[in-house]
């Protein structure tokens, strides 16, 4: 169903997964629309408990594309050094397929929670009043993984 990457000698471990995932301030989310065109749009996000998280307004292009198909991918990069002499670039990417839904209740409040955590770790009293302010117009959508690669050029 899911296809490997075409450069094996690129591929990294789940360890380098996990680190990624956990370290990359934004990622990009594909989504299908109701005309059938992909929409990447790129995103802060927050990793935990094996799942994907992200906040939105309840409606818009993204909710409503995932609202018509809940199949997404999701892309982080990290660690990008040109090497112009090389013709090259050094990386780390994770590539992950999974399915998106709106998560409420103590889902939502965790994630909600993290997102300061990551984004805002010097003002966490102040996030936790923005957060009761704000909580009833966002949207958290979590992406429960289906499958992930990762792959990367270390030297």
């Amino acid at each position: 169903m899911f296809r490997e990457p075409r450069r094996i000698n690129r591929t990294l471990s789940e360890d380098h997964i996990e680190d990624i995932l956990e370290k990359g301030l934004y990622g990009v989310l594909a989504t299908t629309g109701v005309d059938g065109y992909p929409y990447a749009t790129p995103l802060s996000y927050i990793y935990h408990d094996g799942k994907i998280y992200f906040h939105c307004a309840p409606r818009g292009l993204k909710m409503e594309n995932i609202l018509h198909c809940d199949k997404v991918s999701f892309t982080v990069v990290t660690d990008v050094e040109t090497l112009p002499g090389q013709f090259s670039t050094k990386y780390r990417s994770v590539i992950l397929f999974g399915r998106a839904r709106n998560v409420e209740g103590s889902e939502k409040d965790t994630a909600l929670e993290k997102i300061i955590e990551k984004y805002a770790p010097d003002f966490i009293r102040q996030g936790a009043l923005y957060i009761r302010g704000k909580k009833e117009i966002t949207s958290i959508i979590g992406i429960e993984i289906e499958h992930k690669t990762a792959k990367g050029r270390l030297e």
